[in-house]
């Protein structure tokens, strides 16, 4: 279907070496897109280059740290000077798992910089070269703490909710500029960051009683909705978050 072709597109997808991140790359090139991966580490990012070219991928990579504004800008400007960024997925993100009364200080700032700050210079950064275009497509990764808290994590949930609302602001500054920008929202998925809780009888118990589907989700069912809200298909589509999270946020 032609709506939702993504060929002769590139896309860029933060955090990418594993996880949500690289699920989301091996989809979008499926749907016909040239990759572009990130991390920091170079080597892990060689590797799942080379995993996603054995499918027949187009990869590009790009090392740099997504918390470091003056990184970001340089990067993406010296890719723009070959190729257009024509999709952008802030996938980057992690997670600390503390009692708030306990929270470490630097935790929250690391926290806050990793998932907050990243989406804004990332998101700026190709943005800018989006609106000269006059188009292009932001995909930003939120969750269903951006509605909902645990124990533990309250500065994770303040900052999914951060991301939530950036896409409202991304959407309401740059839609006149032909940019859509919206949100996805995972649930509970099997991923290297919630591998402790996976691993944890008592919780994947709850999270099963707790979902309507009745099960944790598998990265391969967030592609869909990537790919959805980076083609033609989601052209008036702004300023949404989309959530596949089993129906957790739709039951008590």
């Amino acid at each position: 279907m032609e709506l939702f072709n993504l060929s002769g597109k590139t896309a860029l997808i933060t955090g990418s070496s594993m996880g949500i991140g690289f699920a989301l790359a091996l989809g979008l090139a499926q749907a016909g897109a040239r990759i572009v991966l990130n991390a920091r580490n170079p080597e892990r990012l060689e590797e799942a280059a080379k995993a996603l070219r054995a499918t027949g991928a187009q990869v590009d990579t790009l090392v740099f740290d997504v918390t470091d504004a003056k990184a970001v800008a340089d990067a993406v400007d010296a890719y723009e000077m070959g190729r257009g960024i024509d999709i952008l997925v802030n996938n980057a993100g992690m997670q600390h798992r503390t009692p708030l009364e306990d929270f470490p200080v630097d935790a929250f700032d690391r926290l806050m910089r990793t998932n907050v700050n990243s989406a804004f210079y990332v998101g700026q950064a190709v943005a800018r070269h989006m609106i000269k275009r006059g188009a292009g497509k932001i995909v930003n990764i939120a969750s269903v703490q951006s509605m909902l808290a645990r124990p533990g994590i309250a500065p994770y949930t303040a900052s999914k909710g951060a991301i939530t609302n950036l896409t409202k602001g991304m959407a309401t500054d740059w839609a006149k500029h032909g940019l859509n920008c919206n949100a996805i929202a995972p649930g509970y998925f099997d991923t290297p960051l919630n591998a402790a809780l996976v691993a944890d009888p008592e919780f994947s118990a709850w999270l099963e009683k707790r979902t309507p589907a009745g099960r944790w989700g598998k990265v391969e069912e967030l592609v869909g909705a990537c790919i959805f809200l980076s083609s033609d298909g989601a052209s008036f589509v702004n300023g949404h978050t989309l959530f596949v999270d089993g129906g957790i946020t739709a039951s008590l």
